[in-house]
């Protein structure tokens, strides 16, 4: 799934270039936003999870705003950047989220940062320095 992930990422990168040549980009979030919050409320419909909302507690509720939040903030920054620049270059430093992402896990949710981790990290944010100079 991470794989797919990854390839459907990679297709929105392209995908959504093309698609706000002409259009202001916030106005392009909004068009994807609301694709994504009908498939995904197709999906809940189609798997029909129990017990469903109704098992939501209210710390649930807050994180998942806020990284509902976060998510509209990143695409939004996301979709001007790949309107104004080159996708080649905007995509390397967007997954920077990986490098950010292993930095906060370890400080915010303590979770084990080991030599091989930072070797990565490093070797990420080498990655991306060369493919956008």
């Amino acid at each position: 799934m991470a794989v797919l992930s990854a390839v459907f990422a990679a297709l929105t990168s392209i995908l959504a270039k093309v698609g706000i040549e002409n259009v202001d980009s916030t106005l392009a979030t909004a068009i994807r936003t609301l694709v994504v919050v009908a498939m995904s409320w197709f999906m809940v419909l189609i798997t029909n999870p129990n017990p469903g909302l109704s098992a939501v507690d209210k710390k649930s509720w807050i994180f998942l705003i806020l990284s509902g939040l976060a998510t509209g903030a990143s695409w939004l920054c996301y979709y001007k950047a790949i309107q104004i620049g080159d996708v080649s270059k905007v995509v390397p430093i967007d997954k920077l989220s990986v490098v950010f992402t292993i930095i906060l896990a370890a400080t915010l949710l303590h979770e084990q940062l080991t030599a091989k981790s930072i070797i990565g990290c490093l070797l990420i944010a080498a990655g991306t320095l060369l493919m956008v100079i």
